[in-house]
C-alpha cells in the first residue's frame, strides 16, 4: 500500500511537470497594449495595408516570442517577432492554383488519400523554408510539409 502512494505521487508531479512544459510552448492571447515597443514597431511597419486580426505571445525553448495575425488582400498572414521585434518566421496563406505542380504534388503525396484544406507559405530568415498544408481526411484534421521544391523535408519547419 505505501508503494502505491509513493508511486501516486511520484506520477503526479511527473504529469504536473510534463503539462507545465506544454503550457510554456502555448500561445495567450494578448493585447496590442501589452507589446514590447521594439514589437510595436515592426506591427506598425507590416501592418500597414492589412487588418489586425489579434496578437499572442508564447515562449519557444525559452525565448518569448510575439505575434500578430493579419489579414492582406483577402489571405491570412501570421508573423512572430522576439521581443526585439526581429521577425523570426512568416506564415502566409497562398492559392492553391499559385503553386508549382511539384509542390502541389508533393503535399498531396504526404496527404495521402486526405483532401489538402488550406496551405501556407512558411518562411525563416526571409527565406522560404517550407511549404504547410492542412489536411482532411474521413473528417479528421492534420497537417503535412514539404519543402520549397516540393519534397519531403529531412524535420518540420
Amino acid at each position: 500500500m505505501r508503494f502505491h502512494w509513493i508511486t501516486t505521487i511520484a506520477l503526479a508531479a511527473v504529469l504536473s511537470f510534463a503539462s507545465q512544459s506544454v503550457a510554456e510552448e502555448q500561445e495567450k492571447k494578448i493585447d496590442r497594449s501589452n507589446l514590447p515597443p521594439a514589437v510595436e514597431k515592426t506591427v506598425a511597419a507590416q501592418s500597414q495595408a492589412a487588418t489586425i486580426r489579434g496578437f499572442s505571445e508564447e515562449t519557444e525553448n525559452g525565448q518569448k516570442l510575439y505575434e500578430v495575425k493579419l489579414m492582406l488582400d483577402g489571405h491570412k498572414k501570421n508573423i512572430l517577432m522576439d521581443a526585439n521585434g526581429s521577425i523570426v518566421e512568416v506564415e502566409e496563406q497562398v492559392a492553391m492554383e499559385s503553386l508549382s505542380p511539384a509542390v502541389r504534388d508533393g503535399l498531396q503525396a504526404k496527404a495521402g488519400s486526405g483532401k489538402l484544406v488550406k496551405v501556407e507559405s512558411i518562411t525563416k530568415n526571409s527565406k522560404l523554408v517550407a511549404y504547410e498544408a492542412r489536411v482532411m481526411t474521413n473528417g479528421k484534421k492534420s497537417e503535412v510539409q514539404v519543402g520549397p521544391d516540393g519534397k519531403p523535408l529531412d524535420h518540420e519547419e
